[in-house]
């Protein structure tokens, strides 16, 4: 399968640069993942969408605030985001890389951190090894700025517009965009109805902003992430699989997480560990039956997922369909949620879920 299956062309005014002030009042568009049809809707009615007995399964990471202006030496200021660390040793995406050799020296803040770079993974990215004297994270947060995905060229006034309000976990190098429409009003709401919400930890790496670079999608590499799943939160996505609910995932992050500590036959595992899993079309998903999430780049391995979920000329119709509907892409911009929306439900509220679908086909 060929990476340029999955491209398509966005006018760049349709690129989020900002979010709304409203987290909730996104637009979002219902894809059927069985027949492609197609409902027009704001974030706040997914409140119509989930029904008691779901499991809505959320990324609780942290973006930490690892995108940091240094000096080599006197010459001209080095750029570094951080990704993910072993042993006090940090894997970096250097800006320009080719001024970061090994053994180069890196100072940050007028000597408040100090890095040196002892390994070249590939082209941009090296490990750095730091030197500082306190809280790591202290520092960071004094000299460090929210890692906005290159595509966003506007600087974001408040800081916390690009974290989830569920966030709790530090690790992540970007958000779980998915889960940025969210608030906790909403969330109380959707308890309210009887939806479980089960939170998972996977930390974004660096990989998700680098693009595919094979032809062929199959000999495309994965980067790696780490992922946590408590015994507890396990427990809510089984009890709900066997009690017949739904595994609603709010992003990628989610259902790669769910996916990759899940059995064959969908029994989520508690653990922790690293995954390079890569869901594309063909893939049979083992957990997951709906998914929330974002619209994603031309060719990335987001727009993949999501054609693995709902079939590629599904998923594609469905982007044509929101770029003449202007809906806003990207990290800020607008949300789907991938369903069944003639999927019936065998409980004591069935009838009522079977009218509230027939009346939104009527509209």
């Amino acid at each position: 399968m060929n990476v340029k299956d999955f491209n398509f062309e966005l006018p760049q005014e349709l690129i989020a640069q900002d979010p709304l002030e409203d987290r909730s009042s996104s637009r979002l568009l219902v894809l059927d993942k069985k027949t492609g049809e197609i409902e027009h809707r704001t974030f706040r009615d997914i409140l119509s969408y989930l029904r008691k007995g779901d499991c809505l399964v959320i990324n609780d990471t942290k973006v930490i605030r690892p995108d940091c202006w240094g000096k080599e030496g006197t010459e001209a200021k080095i750029e570094i985001l951080l990704s993910k660390a072993e042993n006090d040793i940090w894997e970096t995406l250097v800006k320009p890389g080719k001024k970061a050799k090994i053994g180069t020296v890196i100072t940050f803040g007028e000597g408040l951190l100090t890095g040196t770079v002892v390994d070249i993974v590939d082209e941009g990215n090296r490990l750095i090894q730091f030197s500082y004297e306190g809280i790591f994270e202290e520092i960071l947060d004094r000299l460090g700025q929210m890692p906005l995905p290159p595509y966003i060229t506007h600087q974001l006034k408040d800081q916390t517009r690009y974290q989830t309000v569920y966030a709790k976990h530090e690790g992540s190098a970007a958000a779980p965009t998915a889960g940025l429409h969210f608030t906790k009003e909403l969330l109380a709401e959707i308890e309210a109805m009887g939806v479980v919400i089960a939170h998972v930890t996977l930390h974004v790496g660096l990989g998700t902003f680098r693009p595919v670079k094979v032809d062929e999608i199959e000999d495309h590499h994965m980067h790696s992430e780490f992922y946590i799943v408590d015994e507890a939160e396990a427990k809510k996505v089984n009890d709900t699989k066997k009690n017949g609910g739904r595994i609603v995932c709010v992003g990628t992050t989610s259902c790669r997480t769910v996916e990759s500590a899940s059995s064959d036959d969908g029994v989520l595992k508690a653990g922790s560990g690293w995954t390079e899993i890569f869901i594309y079309p063909g893939y049979r998903f083992k957990t997951l039956d709906c998914l929330i999430t974002n619209f994603h780049l031309p060719e990335s391995t987001l727009v993949m997922l999501v054609s693995a979920l709902a079939g590629r000329e599904h998923v594609l119709n469905a982007y044509e369909e929101a770029i003449r509907e202007r809906y806003r892409f990207f990290s800020f911009g607008d949300a789907m949620f991938i369903t069944d929306l003639h999927e019936r439900v065998s409980s004591d509220d069935g009838d009522q879920t079977g009218k509230e679908t027939g009346e939104r086909m009527e509209r």
